[in-house]
């Protein structure tokens, strides 16, 4: 997956002040990684190495070294640099004014030049987060995504199990909604899942025999979040008579979303249980071990020493001498 230059150009033109310099047919070329790289080494001559996959940011330290050179030796770098290894771009940071000569090389290579007012220390960071976000791995799920008590809980299950239903009974008592049907989720450089709706169905949802419903428009903006980091799990199943359902809460599953394993519960569905108030207890619950309370370890504990216990009042310390058969 690529992100267009077009598309950055775009998306921090008004955050960033970004606009296009040069190179305009560079803009259909597309990056993949979120690396960015500042091109001292290169511009001094050393191209051992040289990321071209990545943009050049080049600030004051760059440019003033760069006009330092003599023609001779610009023009043999520009061929290296621009004509042969082609980089993704180039981002001229602090409102410097790009060299004549780098901006006719780029022109003529389709390499886009890209210009900024910001300092290069904050474009560096903002430019980094930003294709961190856009070029992270990510896949879209059938699901449901809700934040609960600040815990993000995505609800799974096969189609018409209830997802919708108890996402809808959720926002009624007060959560909020992040995306119905459809969940995009990227994995976040610190291993974390993030969990978004897509564009064109963000906070609608379809309730079957009511069918698609607004939730920004009919509960007001508290009910509705733009994005969530996904917590747990809770995976819908048809009930199954016979089936051994986890009764203690010991057993610990995870459901593995882009290699990121995240906590699940497994909850059984049928008529007459209140999967809304069964989820909110899960999130409690969730939030309860992250400070390192584990009710079903703590009773367990409990148990084990109440057993133990009673088991050596009943056995004495120091058992009787028996008589021997003449002192009776």
């Amino acid at each position: 997956m690529g992100l267009r230059i077009e598309t950055i150009l775009n998306e921090l033109a008004a955050p960033l002040s970004m606009r296009l310099v040069a190179g305009r047919a560079g803009l259909a070329r597309e990056i993949s990684v979120p690396d960015l790289n500042r091109p001292g080494l290169a511009l001094s001559g050393f191209l051992d190495y040289f990321p071209a996959d990545r943009l050049q940011v080049m600030g004051k330290t760059e440019v003033t070294f760069w006009n330092s050179l003599k023609a001779p030796v610009r023009s043999e770098r520009l061929q290296e640099i621009v004509a042969r290894r082609k980089p993704a771009g180039f981002v001229m940071s602090h409102g410097m004014g790009a060299p004549r000569d780098l901006l006719d090389a780029c022109e003529k290579a389709g390499v886009a030049v890209l210009g900024t007012t910001v300092a290069t220390t904050k474009i560096v960071s903002e430019l980094t987060l930003y294709l961190e976000e856009k070029l992270a791995p990510s896949i879209t799920i059938h699901a449901s995504l809700v934040d609960v008590f600040g815990v993000g809980i995505l609800l799974m299950g096969e189609s018409g199990i209830g997802k919708s239903e108890c996402a809808l009974a959720l926002v009624d008592k007060g959560h909020r909604l992040t995306a119905d049907d459809v969940v995009e989720i990227r994995r976040t450089p610190d291993k974390s899942l993030m969990g978004a709706g897509v564009r064109q169905l963000r906070h609608h949802m379809e309730i079957r025999g009511l069918g698609i419903v607004d939730i920004h428009n009919l509960f007001g903006a508290r009910a509705v979040r733009g994005s969530k980091l996904v917590d747990l799990v809770i995976m819908l199943v048809p009930w199954e008579p016979g089936m051994p359902y986890d009764r203690t809460g010991l057993e610990e599953k995870t459901h593995t979303i882009l290699d990121v394993a995240v906590p699940m519960h497994v909850l059984p569905v049928k008529p007459g249980r209140n999967l809304a108030v069964l989820v909110e207890t899960a999130a409690m619950n969730w939030r309860l071990k992250q400070m390192g309370v584990n009710t079903a370890e703590k009773l367990e504990e409990a148990v084990s020493q109440r057993i133990a216990g009673e088991g050596a009042a009943k056995e004495p310390l120091v058992r009787p001498h028996r008589r021997r058969r003449h002192e009776r």
